[in-house]
């Protein structure tokens, strides 16, 4: 019973022991390193445990990418040996049991391993064995890379391959990457790529390639370098071409021009390098090329009621053409023509202002004539006599009645007054009442003696 208690305790002490050692006292902070060549690299060790309650033996092993196996450092707590062949390369770091590499070179490279034992004081007859391995890589910083396409000078879509190719004169495993307009760039159909990507090859080239191309050249002891931009031209087109006029009125492929307005087309189409144009008429059943360049001038006075026209674009360097047929109409546009340019507006500004006008007149016009043809303006405007005159108050016969007499008048105005009654002291007037219908009267009457009598009789 006291055997098996004993067991027990050994037991637990054991991977008490185990425990702490891997989880507390060794620890190496990194398993990979990259390195520069040229610089030194500290393969750090940190030991959590007093290295006074214990006894340490260990190597320090390098494994080429070859295969080949080399001991270099073998260490207690009292010694260190370290290989001859390293002992100008090597630092070995007590009492952490770090290893320092100074001036890393290309053979530095690979796996380096440590094996440890240890051995605590209180603990006699136990022996913990720990072992590490780092891998270490030791590259050369990337230079600006440089590109170099061929062709070198400009292609033809469709008819022509591009190669572009990135290299730099320095620097390890080396990884690039393809920019267009500094939009990075992956394989398609038309896109290929070289291991690493170091090449691009454009199979065929068309007229989206067209722009400034730059490579990215980084490794793991370098940021990404930029090279130049290259430039590569690609001609291509006529593609969109299109006629377009700032004159009449355009619905789909017709014009409308009014008579006598003298009309400019202009035709465009994208291309590379500029196309040539062409202007040819199609009227009268008959095909005539009227002049060339992008701009036709036309007079309308000049046409019939409508022709057709056409423009066509050729690249000269591509051999490809394009044509854009419309037809030219000569009619009076009139309003409509503002209904169709007037976008948004259900009322034309010079229709407003038009009907006002006119509201205007007429208001005016019914004021006038309200005035002057009122019967009392009439009689005032023939007789050019004041209103108050017709308006003479009634005689009561005491008036001096010396000035009654003479030669009366009554006149007839058709349509207006069915009988109205002017007086007049003479015949002088009847030159410019002609036209009416009147009757004159010559009256003589006796002058009463007293005017009481004259009005009794």
């Amino acid at each position: 019973m006291e055997a098996t208690g004993r067991t027990a305790l050994y037991i637990c002490s054991v991977l008490f022991v185990l425990t702490e050692v891997h989880s507390d006292f060794i620890h190496i902070p990194s398993l990979v390193h990259h390195g520069v060549e040229g610089e030194s690299l500290l393969l750090s060790v940190e030991t959590r445990f007093p290295l006074d309650d214990a006894e340490i033996q260990g190597t320090w092993s390098h494994t080429r990418p070859s295969g080949t196996r080399t001991t270099l450092v073998t260490f207690t707590k009292q010694a260190t040996i370290t290989d001859m062949m390293y002992r100008n390369h090597l630092l070995f770091k007590e009492p952490n049991v770090s290893l320092l590499i100074q001036k890393l070179n290309q053979d530095d490279e690979g796996d380096y391993h440590l094996s440890l034992n240890i051995e605590f004081h209180n603990k006699t007859g136990l022996v913990i064995k720990e072992e590490r391995t780092v891998h270490v890589t030791v590259d050369v910083p990337v230079s600006t890379p440089v590109i170099e396409k061929n062709p070198s000078h400009a292609v033809v879509e469709d008819k022509a391959n591009v190669t572009l190719t990135c290299s730099v004169e320095r620097g390890t495993r080396v990884a690039f990457q393809w920019l267009r307009d500094n939009i990075p760039l992956g394989p398609s159909d038309r896109y290929h790529f070289s291991q690493g990507n170091s090449t691009l090859l454009i199979i065929p080239v068309r007229k989206e390639d067209k722009g400034t191309y730059r490579c990215v050249a980084s490794n793991p002891v370098s940021r990404g370098r930029h090279s130049r931009g290259v430039e590569l031209n690609v001609y291509y087109g006529p593609y969109n071409l299109e006629v377009n006029s700032g004159q009449g009125l355009r619905t789909g492929e017709v014009f409308t021009i009014n008579p006598g307005e003298l009309a400019f087309f202009e035709c465009q189409a994208d291309s590379n390098p500029p196309n040539s144009y062409v202007w040819i008429s199609k009227s009268r059943n008959s095909t005539q090329v009227i002049t060339e360049g992008p701009r036709l001038e036309v007079r309308s006075y000049r046409l019939a009621q409508a022709e057709e026209y056409l423009c066509r674009a050729f690249n000269n360097v591509t051999q490809k053409q394009d044509e854009a047929q419309f037809t030219l109409v000569v009619a009076s546009l009139g309003t409509g023509k503002e209904k169709h340019t007037q976008e948004g507006s259900s009322v034309s500004p010079l229709a407003a202002i038009t009907v006002c006008s006119l509201f205007i007149i007429g208001c005016m016009l019914l004021v006038f004539l309200r005035r002057t043809c009122h019967p009392k303006r009439v009689l005032m405007s023939i007789y050019n006599r004041p209103l108050s005159e017709q308006k003479r108050p009634h005689r009561s016969g005491h008036e001096d009645a010396t000035e009654d007499f003479g030669i009366y008048e009554f006149v007839s105005i058709p349509g207006k007054m069915e009988s109205a009654q002017v007086s007049c002291r003479s015949l002088a007037r009847l030159e410019s009442i002609q036209d009416m219908h009147t009757t004159i009267y010559d009256v003589i009457r006796h002058v009463p003696e007293t005017p009481s009598h004259s009005l009794l009789q």
